[in-house]
């Protein structure tokens, strides 16, 4: 049986101190379990709960951001394919933008700290390639999106 999780890539904008991109940051938190990495919000889809509710139950009580702090982001869904302890595993991500950037992220006991990276510090975060370029693509999706703004 194919181990399975959701999450949700979460970004927020910053003040227009800075030009797009440069003003959107991702969330990471780093697990207090393994090797301590860093990967989005989420987890495994439990027995008859649907993908993207999966992915909104992770993401509150992993970071303790509900449906009504995200904005998801319309057109964006990435599957990663790779084998934990020789099982294959699938991750979806969709993105969501959190309404209010201010607002304060409340860890689960699954995670030790956590924080908000640029795309670059992000991706050196993440590790792995396949995250490194699901957040490039969650930017590049951003980019389209703001230049039809």
């Amino acid at each position: 049986m194919a181990l399975r999780a959701c999450g949700f890539i979460v970004f927020r904008r910053l003040a227009q101190s800075s030009p797009p991109p440069d003003n959107i940051e991702y969330l990471l938190l780093q697990t207090s379990y393994g090797k301590h990495h860093w990967t989005p919000p989420k987890g495994h889809v439990d027995p008859g709960e649907d993908d993207l509710t999966t992915a909104l139950r992770e993401t509150q009580e992993e970071a303790g951001l509900g449906e009504e702090h995200l904005q998801v982001v319309d057109g964006f869904l990435q599957e990663l394919r790779y084998e934990v302890r020789g099982q294959p595993k699938t991750v979806l991500y969709w993105l969501a933008e959190l309404r209010d950037p201010k607002m304060a992220v409340t860890l689960s006991k699954e995670h030790q700290d956590y924080r908000w990276a640029k795309l670059e510090e992000a991706c050196s975060l993440a590790q792995h390639k396949d995250l490194q370029d699901t957040l490039r693509a969650a930017q590049q999706h951003l980019d389209t999106e703001q230049g039809k703004h």
